[in-house]
């Protein structure tokens, strides 16, 4: 799903959640929460994490602390939610990494669409080409021009296999019919290292995590990989500008809970979400990392997880995308 439809979809969110579940549950919380999140501190999804938790604590009058289980395409954090207790102490912050992508690529011990319950969806950002800010392409049509004067010669950073940098990646082969070698990483954090360095010659990454690469100057941007530009990035054509169509790839982060969670629990962390993404600052803060906020909860949350999860079972068979 490309993030204008996501957009579209937001205006079918049932915004009435909030009224009705500001006092659904007068003794919840009655213990500290953690959001469990499967990536290094450092990036996107650690980031609006730790945003949720600084709004979270004060008014559900609880401790809130983000706990980083990095590794295996982020479901480790999902797993260790699956499992936990099921009273609404442990949160999810998840990406479509380990919610769309993963589950077709790795043998989970969980069930990410089962074992789970949507609270809502946080943002939507889009992906984007980046290179070392000393690297000499300038362009898709420089960097495509390489690839095919150096046939296997490119290589590619990912946070992880089964990641939305590694599909943005092999939807990039597929469209321009290049072939470069993906390099997964158990964080955007590290990748950046080796892409800064030059060791690894690009990445598609969220904008949430390489904003602030891009604005340092250590990054460039060569493409946004949506059907839009970004609002962040003017100067930043997308890939179909520059001739490469059907290899846009967008991240999502969503709010989940462990299934089975007590239904008033559950509607209490969705009216806080509501809360929380209608507050001025948390919007600028997720339109500075590139994206929008996210206005579905509930049942068209989990209806959106369910088509995300097709559509990228699709796109993980067409480009055959394997563990490696």
């Amino acid at each position: 799903m490309s993030l204008s439809s996501l957009a579209r979809a937001a205006g079918i969110a049932a915004w009435a959640l909030a009224a009705t579940a500001a006092g659904a549950q007068p003794n919840y919380p009655d213990k500290p929460l953690r959001i469990m999140v499967g990536a290094s501190p450092g990036g996107g999804t650690d980031i609006l994490a730790r945003v949720l938790a600084d709004k979270f604590s004060p008014v559900l009058k609880q401790p809130v602390t983000v706990e980083n289980r990095p590794g295996a395409s982020n479901t480790i954090a999902g797993e260790l939610t699956a499992r936990a207790a099921a009273d609404g102490a442990t949160l999810l912050l998840a990406t479509n990494t380990a919610q769309a992508v993963a589950p077709h690529i790795l043998k989970l011990k969980y069930d990410p669409l089962k074992d789970l319950t949507p609270i809502g969806l946080v943002a939507v950002m889009p992906n984007v080409l980046v290179v070392s800010a000393n690297s000499p392409y300038r362009s898709v049509k420089d960097l495509v021009a390489a690839m095919a004067a150096k046939p296997g010669g490119f290589k590619y950073a990912s946070s992880g296999i089964g990641s939305t940098q590694h599909v943005g990646g092999e939807a990039f082969n597929l469209a321009t019919g290049m072939k470069s070698i993906h390099v997964p990483y158990k964080g955007s954090s590290q990748a950046h290292i080796d892409i800064i360095s030059g060791e690894v010659d690009m990445m598609f990454d969220s904008t949430s995590s390489a904003m602030g690469q891009i604005k340092a100057g250590k990054f460039r941007a060569l493409a946004v990989s949506a059907p839009q530009r970004s609002p962040e990035l003017p100067d930043v054509p997308t890939l179909a500008e520059q001739g490469v169509k059907g290899a846009d790839v967008s991240t999502w982060y969503g709010l989940y809970v462990t299934a089975g969670t007590p239904r008033p629990a559950v509607d209490r962390l969705n009216a806080e979400l509501v809360r929380t993404l209608k507050l001025a600052d948390v919007q600028a803060r997720i339109k500075a990392l590139g994206g929008e906020p996210g206005a579905l909860t509930g049942d068209p949350f989990a209806a959106m997880n369910r088509q995300e999860f097709d559509h990228y079972g699709q796109l993980v068979r067409d480009a055959n995308i394997k563990a490696e």
